[in-house]
């Protein structure tokens, strides 16, 4: 793909398909954005140990972000 055809498809657009353009296009422009968005999606199962992981996680209590920005800024 090169930048006059990316230039093409966007003149093509239809005006209702601009904002969802504009988003994508924006993510584009950070490198590493755009890999994380270029990676295969990880369709491997959960294990069960995943599984008791994530609910021990979401369990338990959160920082409140006071807290998290004290100490970030501290360090």
């Amino acid at each position: 793909m090169t930048k006059t055809e990316l230039h093409e498809l966007v003149d093509a657009l239809p005006d209702e398909s601009l904002p969802a353009a504009a988003i994508l296009l924006r993510r584009a422009q950070d490198p590493v954005i755009a890999k994380l968005d270029a990676a295969p999606y990880d369709d491997e199962e959960l294990s069960e140990e995943d599984l008791q992981a994530i609910r021990q996680a979401r369990g338990e209590p959160g920082v409140p972000w006071s807290e998290a920005e004290a100490e970030l800024s501290a360090g």
